[in-house]
């Protein structure tokens, strides 16, 4: 029987409770599970301690028996201290999109053709005074 660590859904809606349980990988979300483990209140501020409560030895005999928790409880692991940072590779995630790439290019086509007409009339007023110049001699 292949044993996962993850979040079950409960509360209303957009009320969100999430249990952690160890469950079978065939049973659905939020439903039987074999052991519940703690919980995560994610309306809660980050710094509370009640955001995230678990059992940390039955995660750990669970972590022990070959259980393999979600992404999302392997985090939670991670700050709690009970596993080892994995590395994750995601090299899209800091890259913009293209309609952010697009806006870009718009907002420094801009400011470049802003600074060349900044640029062209302090100069133009100094050509003029310098042909005026010459003329009223």
């Amino acid at each position: 029987m292949a044993m996962k660590i993850r979040l079950a859904r409960g509360g209303s809606k957009k009320r969100p409770f999430y249990r952690i349980v160890a469950a079978d990988s065939r049973m659905p979300r939020d439903g039987r599970y074999i052991e519940k483990l703690g919980t995560y209140n994610p309306l809660l501020a980050k710094d509370s301690e009640d955001r995230v409560k678990m059992d940390i030895e039955r995660v750990q005999h669970w972590l022990s028996q070959g259980a393999q928790p979600t992404d999302r409880v392997s985090r939670m692991l991670e700050a709690a201290g009970v596993v080892e940072k994995k590395e994750r590779a995601n090299p899209k995630k800091g890259t913009p999109g293209d309609k952010a790439k697009a806006r870009a290019e718009e907002k420094a086509s801009k400011a470049a053709a802003a600074a060349e007409a900044a640029a062209a009339p302090a100069e133009e007023p100094a050509t003029e005074a310098a042909a005026d110049a010459p003329a009223e001699e």
